[in-house]
């Protein structure tokens, strides 16, 4: 299945598209809400009233850079995940990392507090911690491909950390600690403020730099060692440099998002429908992709119902809903 944008010069013009279309929505985000009433708030009563301004400046702005962080930071390790290891339906998620960072995250909460830095630092460790045994516990299964055993063993890496969670939420404090476990788990930035996006924005835009500079060798770190070699490419550091960025960026996304499942997953999917298998165009796509993707579901999280949906239902809900589409309807499918 070929592409849609087939040239690199489609390419970058399918890129521009996004990034407008991205900008675009950004601006009619900030305006966008139930004050002062539903709707698009007129642009002269933001000039004109303070009460608007604090709105806008306080709450709206970092919540929508958060949602356009994290998707970018989803997207990218979504695509990276798939790329280095062979797989079009790996994501972080599956392969341990989301559920190690949540086991993480809420172990520093009931732990050592709700402090910014104590939770990203748990989630941060822990999703290296599940991605790692994920990798170790796949190589030594003795049956199947290495996709199939790498799916099987992300599966179990993540039903262990989920069990944690589980426990970690039967000994939390039922009055002042499990409320607050419970939201931040099923997904949302209700909750973001200034300090909580900057205490998080090295590590996630950290990844997705590394990400970024080394799209260019993504293609390569698809093929085996010696292969990658041969072609010039240093397979190991790479792919280990690669692999830390989009685990770091995943793990923060996750310290102040909550777990926010599909979007690493269909996003790149996507992503590839549009401009192919190629990372130099493939994976700034996602980003673009992924950032609409989550400032559409925040946006409706916060505006479909009086109070707000947990932004994680619906990124799986809409995620899930896409990903069948693609399944079933072949001129959706992406390119291998």
């Amino acid at each position: 299945m070929h592409p849609l944008a087939r040239t690199p010069r489609a390419a970058r013009r399918a890129l521009a598209l996004l990034g407008v279309l991205l900008l675009s929505l950004l601006a009619l985000s900030l305006l966008l809400g139930r004050y002062p009433n539903l709707g698009i708030m007129p642009l002269a009563r933001l000039l004109d009233d303070p009460l608007a301004q604090q709105l806008v400046w306080n709450l709206r702005l970092p919540r929508l850079l958060a949602a356009v962080l994290i998707g970018m930071s989803l997207a990218a390790a979504g695509v990276v995940f798939q790329m280095v290891f062979s797989n079009p339906l790996v994501e972080p998620g599956f392969l341990g990392v989301s559920q190690a960072a949540a086991f993480g995250a809420a172990l520093a909460i009931i732990a050592l507090g709700s402090a910014a830095w104590l939770v990203q630092g748990g989630a941060v460790f822990f999703g290296l911690l599940g991605l790692g045994a994920s990798y170790l516990l796949a190589r030594r299964v003795r049956y199947g491909g290495w996709v199939l055993r790498l799916v099987l063993s992300g599966i179990a890496v993540s039903a262990l950390f989920s069990a944690g969670v589980g426990m970690i939420k039967y000994l939390a404090d039922p009055l002042r600690q499990l409320p607050e476990i419970t939201f931040w788990l099923l997904g949302g930035l209700y909750g973001i403020t200034w300090p909580r996006l900057l205490a998080a924005l090295p590590l996630m835009l950290g990844g997705l730099v590394v990400m970024l500079f080394l799209r260019w060798r993504l293609n390569l770190l698809t093929l085996d060692e010696d292969a990658a070699a041969a072609l010039g490419a240093s397979g190991s550091s790479e792919r280990l440099a690669v692999l830390l960025a989009a685990v770091a960026a995943t793990a923060a996304s996750i310290s102040i998002g909550g777990l926010i499942g599909w979007a690493g997953l269909i996003t790149p999917h996507l992503a590839r429908r549009l401009f192919g298998a190629d990372a130099r165009y493939a994976l700034p796509g996602a980003l673009l992709i992924g950032a609409i993707y989550l400032v559409i579901c925040d946006n409706l999280a916060r505006l479909l119902l009086i109070g707000e949906i947990p932004l994680g239902i619906l990124t799986s809900l809409l995620g899930a809903v896409a990903f069948l589409t693609l399944l079933t309807r072949p001129l959706l499918q992406p390119q291998s």
